[in-house]
């Protein structure tokens, strides 16, 4: 064994035994704190739940998690390519498919091994489970018995069964052999297929894609016997039989010539390059053996430069990965409280895994590949795993086509809003930014970004495009960026998607120096220097279009120092009315979103500074529907201590006081003081803020900036912002470490009509 071998096993087995044996942990979604807790969570008030259950069964979704969680069942007859290894050695295997239900779909899952061979009495075993769980996923059980317990388990149950083996990858299959297709210019109805592999998989395929619309007559079957004919008696069973065909012909090298779709789940080598030039024209070669396919794709590639490939590995284009579909079918299910997994459903899935690959990347998934061309097309016929649109997407297709064949038996009343709550549990933000989205499509503002080379911007424009009624101007030279929309697979263009100012060469430069220089004139800045900063200062440029009313509000920062900006900024847009008072974020974390301020502005504000970032602060904090409630974050603690902090803040709440305020602010406090408010009010009864604060305001930007990037590194939460408080919403300069979704939510918070927020 080599030493890369070597290292990678026990990485592989380190991840598994640290920092605690396994894959999975049980954790309570209610709290079990004290008395009260516990009577509602067992006797007696557990009984009132029973009862409800009792008088409507359909009441277990309501009351129990038995709607979202899923069985993986298997006696580990099939695992894997590791064969018939027993139920407790596949655990790892069933452990890690459930945490992928959990990761892809939020769909909470128990692995389940049984030690039992006979197909009938597992069947048995897994019908007398129906009570605890909303779905049933078999995995990993060999054929022909997996085709018996299925068979069982749909007849007698009344939710969903799934073998995924089988239906979860015929279902990638079907997406990829859909795009390749697309891509070859071939239809179902006219292809040759020729198939290795009549186990549970290879025929589960095969099945879908008779249903998608390929000809029984145009299929060919070969296993370790050799093809599949009419007649054979060895090693058959009535699966096989479905696709014996009346010939001479027994080999697979009888049957290769002129196939279009060469579809291989058994072993490796079972493909030769010879037999690939036999094929059609731009022949499709799915070799799924894994972990060595039937032919690599690089002898493949050689022996037909034109051949559409893919693998069941990473390493290669096109990976069929099971992962594209169980997570987002039973998902959809589950949610409608569909009885079955049926036809139509499992179509919806091949329909929507497929759409999406045709559809522009996602930002998400690029930034999981990084260095993968993700442009739709030979190399690329299905979505990566990674891509958060999955869920939202298919899972949607998937719950229509449930509600339309009658196996819902809870039909969604609005299949738009439950789209939107799937992508809201992807991306975090999306349900928090509704309202400034919902806002920004009021008016088409027009957004200039400074730095509009970078990939991150070109991705965040496409968003733009597609979310918001905005409309993005990009600064930058134009063949870089048509370039790079090319390379990303975008679909945009400058001129015909959005406007395109060129620093090194546009017609508007010399209105652009001019118009520089007179704002800066009397600060030191000659003609030349206003000159060449119009050529060289992209963030400049942009502060100066929006100056001149060439466009709404600027965002700049992907790279640089934030104070660096700012200073721009500042000088150009900055007036009696519009000066930058703080930066505010916006953390959203697992309980909920925390806003703090000021994280970049000014260092040490003084009260007077406070106090205005504070107001400016529970403005914006209103943009999301939240109700701000402010708390002064300091290491004294109500007046107790003298330091030059507490004394700030302290004179800055004598500010706001002066002054009625239509919201809610206390201080000075400690940050645990702020968020728990029952040790508030022990220290001071009667204060005027109720509930945990949601908007932190610190006296020093070393204190904000570090809770911001603490929440950010360590709990898990994501930055919207920073949102430049004070400049009318003409400019916003975000952080080097920015995301695409993160520019088209600055996008969004930029999109809104300026007369509405300070």
């Amino acid at each position: 064994m080599s030493d890369t071998t070597d290292s990678a096993r026990q990485a592989a087995l380190n991840y598994h035994e640290f920092p605690k044996p396994g894959k999975l942990e049980i954790r309570a979604t209610k709290p079990l704190a004290n008395g009260r807790d516990l009577a509602r969570a067992y006797s007696p008030g557990v009984a009132e739940a029973c009862l409800e259950i009792k008088a409507d069964p359909a009441n277990a979704s309501r009351y129990t998690s038995r709607g979202n969680l899923v069985a993986v069942v298997t006696n580990g007859t099939a695992v894997l390519g590791l064969g018939n290894i027993g139920a407790l050695a596949s655990k790892p295997v069933m452990e890690g498919k459930a945490v992928l239900f959990k990761k892809f779909a939020d769909i909470d899952c128990f692995d389940i091994e049984l030690n039992e061979p006979d197909p009938e009495k597992l069947a048995n075993i897994v019908c007398a489970m129906e009570p605890t769980f909303g779905a049933i996923n078999l995995e990993d059980i060999k054929a022909p018995d997996c085709f018996i317990v299925e068979r069982i388990c749909r007849e007698r149950m009344g939710i969903p069964v799934f073998h995924d083996d089988q239906h979860g990858t015929a279902i990638v299959v079907g997406a990829a052999a859909t795009n390749a297709l697309y891509v070859a210019g071939k239809k179902w109805e006219d292809i040759k297929i020729v198939s290795t592999g009549g186990g549970a998989a290879g025929i589960a395929c095969l099945n879908m894609l008779v249903k998608l619309g390929v000809r029984r007559s145009n299929i060919w079957l070969c296993d370790i016997h050799g093809l599949v004919y009419a007649g054979r008696a060895e090693d058959m069973n009535p699966q096989k039989a479905d696709f014996a065909q009346e010939t001479d012909m027994r080999t697979l090298d009888d049957v290769i010539d002129g196939a279009d779709l060469f579809l291989g789940l058994s072993g490796p080598g079972v493909l030769t390059a010879e037999q690939v030039k036999r094929m059609a024209s731009r022949p499709i070669i799915f070799a799924l053996a894994n972990p060595t396919p039937e032919i690599m794709p690089d002898l493949a590639r050689e022996a037909a430069p034109d051949a559409i490939i893919a693998t069941g590995r990473s390493d290669f284009p096109n990976q069929v990965n099971n992962v594209l579909c169980f997570p987002f079918i039973f998902r959809g299910a589950l949610d409608v409280g569909a009885t079955q997994i049926n036809d139509a459903m499992q179509i919806a899935c091949v329909d929507g895994i497929a759409e999406l690959a045709r559809a522009t990347t996602s930002a998400e998934a690029a930034a999981a590949y990084q260095g993968e061309a993700l442009t739709f097309g030979a190399d690329y016929l299905i979505p990566k795993p990674f891509d958060p649109r999955l869920s939202g997407i298919v899972s949607t297709a998937v719950a229509r086509a449930a509600m339309e064949s009658g196996v819902a038996a809870r039909p969604l009343d609005d299949l738009v809003a439950y789209k939107a709550k799937l992508d809201a549990s992807v991306f975090k933000s999306a349900l928090l930014m509704r309202p400034v989205f919902e806002a920004s499509k009021k008016d088409a503002r027009r957004i200039v970004f400074a730095e509009g080379e970078d990939e991150r911007v070109l991705r965040a424009s496409q968003a733009v495009l597609e979310e918001t009624s905005e409309q993005p101007i990009l600064i930058g030279r134009p063949s870089v960026i048509e370039a790079r929309c090319e390379r990303l697979g975008l679909d945009i263009r400058p001129g015909r998607d959005f406007r395109l100012v060129n620093p090194e060469d546009d017609p508007r430069y010399r209105d652009y120096w001019t118009s520089y220089h007179e704002i800066m004139q009397r600060r030191g800045v000659t003609p030349d220097l206003a000159k060449a900063v119009m050529r060289t200062n992209t963030t400049a440029i942009g502060a100066v279009m929006v100056h001149r009313g060439e466009a709404d509000s600027l965002i700049c920062g992907t790279f640089g120092e934030y104070r660096w900006h700012l200073n721009y900024v500042n000088q150009v847009l900055g007036d009696t009315d519009h000066h930058p008072h703080g930066a505010l974020s916006m953390m959203i974390l697992e309980d909920g979103p925390l806003f703090i301020a000021d994280t970049h502005v000014r260092t040490f504000p003084s009260p007077e500074q406070l106090a205005e970032s504070a107001i400016g602060a529970a403005r914006h904090v209103r943009r999301f529907g939240i109700e701000p409630r402010i708390a002064f974050c300091s290491q004294s603690q109500f007046g107790n201590q003298g330091e030059d902090s507490g004394k700030r803040q302290r004179a800055a709440i004598a500010l706001l006081d002066a002054k009625p305020r239509d919201f809610c602010y206390e201080g000075e406090m400690n940050i645990d003081t702020a968020l728990d408010e029952d040790l508030r009010e022990r220290l001071l009864p009667g204060n005027r803020m109720h509930g945990a604060a949601n908007v932190l305001i610190f006296s020093n930007a070393d204190a904000a900036s570090g809770v911001r990037n603490i929440l950010k590194m360590k709990g898990g939460g994501l930055e919207v912002g920073p949102i430049l408080m004070g400049m009318g919403n003409r400019a916003h300069i975000v952080s080097p470490s920015i995301t695409p979704r993160g520019l088209l939510n600055m996008a969004a918070i930029a999109g809104t009509p300026v007369a509405h927020y300070g």
